[in-house]
């Protein structure tokens, strides 16, 4: 199997029988890691899907990936959530290419909103470190009051309650469209992916 036989495309109404695999992929990861994480109920990932807001990646007809995007605060702020890779798939890079459909998504159709993160895992943050995103404190991310209800899924919820919504076991990440560091270091990490991904394809002919 070769990275550039997994095809990472925009979900659609065709891809919504695999909600219960990615669901149960993200909650066994988590598991796995000791921390966290914000359960999604199978409908709202549906609706995800169906709004042209979600990416996934397949392996012919076999689930190699997944992640979403959704605005916040009037459009005001995005979140590209969910990124999740089966472990037969790690280790090929499939991680890096979803977030950037996400992130390059989320910028297409809202040029103008901060992209934001709230996250505990180290792979995660490093790629939004590649990104342009910024570790921030939780009063720079969103005020939307259903985006915080959505932590209430999180084993780590009565963290964040108790602090007041300062901060919590996740760490807050933003990419801020109007500072010229962020977009810059996103030109240069999507420009990167390009040259790599092509370099693997044409290194692995025949």
């Amino acid at each position: 199997m070769k990275p550039e036989d997994v095809k990472i495309i925009i979900a659609d109404e065709s891809h919504i029988s695999y909600v219960d695999t990615i669901l149960s992929t993200i909650e066994a990861a988590a598991k796995v890691r000791g921390t966290g994480i914000a359960k999604r109920d199978p409908e709202y990932v549906k609706k995800k899907i169906r709004e042209g807001k979600a990416v996934i990646a397949l392996y012919g007809d076999e689930f190699a990936g997944f992640s979403y995007i959704e605005t916040w605060g009037n459009k005001e702020y995005v979140t590209t959530s969910g990124l999740i890779v089966p472990e037969k798939f790690r280790g090929m890079g499939l991680a890096r290419r979803i977030k950037h459909q996400t992130f390059s998504l989320a910028r297409k159709r809202w040029p103008e909103a901060k992209i934001f993160s709230l996250t505990s895992g180290a792979a995660v943050m490093k790629l939004n470190t590649a990104l342009g995103y910024l570790p921030v404190t939780f009063a720079d991310l969103t005020d939307d009051e259903d985006f915080w209800k959505g932590c209430q899924g999180c084993v780590n919820y009565d963290v964040l309650q108790r602090t007041g919504r300062r901060y919590c076991i996740c760490t807050g990440m933003l990419f801020d469209p109007k500072q010229k560091m962020c977009t810059d270091a996103a030109k240069r990490e999507l420009k990167s992916e390009k040259k790599s991904f092509w370099k693997r394809i044409f290194s692995n002919k025949d």
